[in-house]
């Protein structure tokens, strides 16, 4: 892990950096920030170091060094938002926007923010005035950062998602995230004030809405929900759980043991919702149009799981 610890300039342009870093850790993040160490706690936090670089007269640079313990975690906190200018630095791996769905080259930029993934690192950039020069300062560090980087794929529980279904439904890659905790799905995608799918940093989820565009003109979306468990059991129990917390005026149409089977519907307010137990996984569709898409967003993911070995 040492081996891809970034060499940050002591200078870039006029701003010279101060030592030593400041250090945190999750006993003082909420000293550091109010209300966000939720989010980095979240995911598999490990420690945060912060530089802190000033100018006389141009304003300070701020470089957050996220340290999680891999990087599905690193990317499941650029993942949390897509927006911005997606930026490229010399070594990235070509051809990488045609291997992954999300950002081209995980880097990811705007108001003076620059965004990036890199290996078990989540780095933020922040530039306190925005100039063409703190611009140039903030891309040089974001290099820095990524200089001699290995490029690892993206979570495997997001690569099972399927890109398409049937021609129709197309994957929102940009509204694509990776999470642990369900503070964390809450801030995406609110279900409950509680843990109602029983989410801990030992468990892995996906969520991204399927969309199409109907004749009309409007689109349609599906939002989709991913989750693993540590096995079978621990996933069983949390399906019932969610069943009873999410839907307790519908009764049980089938057992989560059951639905192994076959998916269990449900018409609500907001359209049709459709789960299913698969192995250790939980594949849950929310606002589908129709009970058919619901049930064909289920199945192939459903398929996608279990041909890529993801169903045991």
């Amino acid at each position: 892990m040492n081996a891809d610890k970034p060499n940050l300039p002591k200078t870039v342009g006029v701003w010279n950096r101060l030592e030593p870093p400041r250090i945190i850790n999750s006993k003082n993040i909420f000293k550091y920030m109010n209300g966000a160490g939720e989010l980095y706690l979240g995911y598999r936090f490990r420690h945060l170091e912060v530089f802190d670089y000033t100018s006389a007269d141009q304003g300070n640079i701020l470089v957050e060094l996220y340290f999680m313990e891999s990087p599905d975690d690193a990317f499941g906190l650029l993942s949390l938002d897509w927006g911005g200018e997606s930026v490229s630095f010399d070594g990235a791996p070509e051809a990488i926007s045609t291997r992954f769905y999300t950002a081209a080259n995980r880097a990811l930029y705007g108001g003076g923010l620059l965004r990036l993934w890199s290996n078990y690192i989540y780095a933020r950039i922040m530039a306190e005035r925005e100039t063409p020069s703190s611009k140039d300062a903030v891309f040089a560090l974001g290099k820095a950062i990524a200089t001699g980087t290995q490029y690892p794929p993206e979570p495997a529980l997001v690569q099972l998602l399927p890109l398409e279904i049937d021609d129709v439904w197309k994957l929102r890659a940009d509204r694509l995230s990776f999470f642990r905790s369900h503070l964390v799905l809450n801030s995406i995608y609110y279900l409950s004030h509680e843990n109602i799918l029983d989410l801990d940093l030992s468990a892995e989820a996906v969520i991204a809405p399927y969309q199409y565009i109907s004749d009309s003109g409007d689109p349609k979306r599906s939002q989709f929900l991913l989750v693993q468990y540590e096995n079978r059991e621990r996933a069983r129990q949390a399906l019932n759980r969610f069943h009873d917390a999410y839907l307790p005026g519908h009764k049980k149409e089938k057992t989560a043991e059951t639905a192994a089977g076959s998916p269990s519907l449900f018409k609500l307010e907001d359209g049709w919702m459709a789960y299913k137990l698969i192995g250790k996984h939980i594949v849950i569709v929310f606002e589908s149009p129709d009970p058919e898409s619901a049930l064909a967003i289920l199945q192939k993911n459903e398929s996608n799981l279990l041909k890529k070995g993801g169903g045991s």
